[in-house]
């Protein structure tokens, strides 16, 4: 970590849906390099967040800043923020009827209106880094849900982002095609991609975090680095929730 300005700051975040408030005045920063794990139970408002970083979803209030740019402002031409944060959901998201290399072509192609010939070079060696060679021209349908995660994983890196938002990009995944995806990410973090995952691994979170978040209720009860947190945590409702997982 450096003293650099955060590359992703909220500030006093609340959103609601109707009457119900997901998230209650939420801070956070993620700093250039860095790897946040958010924890919580269910209905905490972890993927909220996410999605209001990536501006999928709009905030009542508050600040999010990437890159020093106000995520919510009217004017933030929304294209140059897809281009700046990728996001990796649960669900993969792939278009069926299209390859492998055509799902991680696709959006530097019609999106960016790149060169075709620079994107397929790229997507080629993209597929090659998360250990898809050879599945260029496999359809989704003839992957398994580990292998459709990696292409969507590949996916979002080629608009070549600074910040990878990570989903519990592993809760549909059969127990013996997680650990393929978890080296994934691993790798990315380790190269020095700037990484929030919210995730119910907590033996990677400890592992890979260089920061964790305990969320509950729409708001942040704890946080810290991964050893102190997870040996000491002081609030009583991060203990009984560590206590239920570990």
């Amino acid at each position: 970590m450096t003293s650099e300005r955060p590359i992703v700051s909220c500030r006093d975040v609340h959103k609601s849906f109707g009457s119900l408030e997901v998230l209650k005045g939420v801070s956070l920063d993620v700093a250039k390099g860095e790897v946040v794990c958010i924890i919580g139970p269910s209905g905490s408002g972890k993927s909220t967040l996410l999605r209001c970083i990536n501006a999928l979803v709009p905030i009542n209030r508050g600040s999010i800043l990437v890159d020093g740019r106000e995520v919510h402002d009217p004017k933030l031409n929304k294209l140059a923020l897809r281009r700046k944060v990728g996001m990796v959901f649960q669900q993969y998201n792939l278009f069926p009827h299209r390859t492998a290399l055509q799902n991680v072509m696709m959006a530097p192609i019609h999106v960016l209106k790149q060169d075709r010939r620079e994107v397929e070079e790229r997507a080629r060696l993209l597929l090659r880094k998360v250990r898809l060679e050879g599945k260029e021209q496999a359809y989704p349908g003839e992957l398994s849900g580990g292998q459709q995660q990696r292409v969507a994983i590949a996916r979002s890196l080629a608009m070549n982002p600074d910040v990878m938002l990570f989903d519990e990009v592993t809760a549909a995944l059969d127990p013996e095609t997680v650990k393929e995806v978890l080296v994934t990410i691993r790798e990315l973090a380790q190269e020095g991609m700037t990484c929030v995952l919210v995730t119910h691994e907590m033996g990677f979170a400890r592992e890979i975090g260089d920061h964790i978040y305990f969320t509950d209720r729409g708001v942040i009860v704890e946080h810290g680095p991964p050893a102190e947190f997870f040996r000491d945590a002081r609030d009583p409702r991060t203990r009984e929730f560590l206590s239920q997982i570990l």
